[in-house]
């Protein structure tokens, strides 16, 4: 279950404007696509990252990260080994069980290359990193684009191809996923969608497609409702019924996306 708040005060919440709404997750699943994590990665969105050419993998709670950084004027590939687990305070924790320089060419000079945590973040802080010795902590709110989503984290673990996190307990929901009618609804307040304001907000977006996992797009909603249908509800509110993202004709779909709502 879900709800959309908006984040400053005598400002409309719109699917126009991610920054003007945070999603507030009492309980249920988000998966992120691994390879769509890699390429915001990549595109220098996380400033002050000294970590290049990232590619994650893992399984479970286990998790690999490959990148470059540049020690001494050289570029060296380096691989990150940890464990992922939820923080008390809503942060993904990943112990770093191991670090490592790959494919040095040269033996003997793995000991003057030794490369430490410090050096995969940088020396500078970045935003939304923290790193206690052998720890890192991703606050997801500062990382990632809006909209940002809050909740009592649970779980996190990697589902090929994904990353599953959890919000509250849904441990006994997610074994029933196959058995749900997908939705998100949003009660009350005024909410702006394209040229539209709704008050008194009475919406739900209900998933048309026959699979598990609502593959609602956030950004770029608009591509799924103009490709799904609406119905008013005796109550004068709105049901949209809405395509998932690879349901769509090619030249509407949107190139990346970053989560799926169970």
């Amino acid at each position: 279950m879900e709800k959309c708040g908006g984040p400053k005060k005598n400002v409309n919440p719109s699917f126009d404007e991610p920054e003007s709404f945070v999603i507030e997750v009492q309980r249920g699943i988000i998966h992120a696509n691994i390879g769509d994590i890699s390429h915001y990665l990549n595109t220098g969105a996380v400033a002050g990252s000294p970590l290049t050419n990232i590619s994650l993998a893992g399984n479970g709670n286990q998790i690999s990260a490959h990148g470059t950084i540049h020690k001494l004027h050289i570029p060296l590939p380096v691989g990150l080994d940890g464990t992922l687990s939820p923080a008390p305070d809503g942060r993904i924790h990943l112990h770093v069980d191991r670090l490592s320089v790959l494919k040095l060419p040269v033996k003997g000079l793995l000991g003057d290359f030794h490369v430490s945590l410090a050096d995969v973040i940088g020396k500078t802080s970045i935003a939304g990193i923290e790193a206690s010795q052998n720890d890192l902590y991703f606050d997801t709110q500062k990382l990632l684009p809006a909209p940002h989503i809050h909740g009592n984290l649970t779980r996190v673990r990697v589902r090929n191809p994904d990353i599953e996190v959890m919000y509250g307990e849904a441990q006994n929901d997610a074994a029933r996923t196959e058995q749900w009618h997908n939705f998100m609804a949003l009660k009350g307040g005024t909410l702006d969608f394209g040229k539209l304001t709704m008050h008194n907000v009475d919406l739900i977006m209900i998933d048309a497609s026959k699979d598990a996992w609502f593959d609602l797009d956030l950004v770029n909603y608009q591509a799924q409702l103009v490709n799904g249908y609406t119905r008013m509800t005796p109550e004068a509110g709105l049901e949209i019924f809405m395509p998932d993202l690879d349901e769509l004709p090619a030249a509407t779909r949107p190139a990346k996306h970053q989560q799926r709502v169970a």
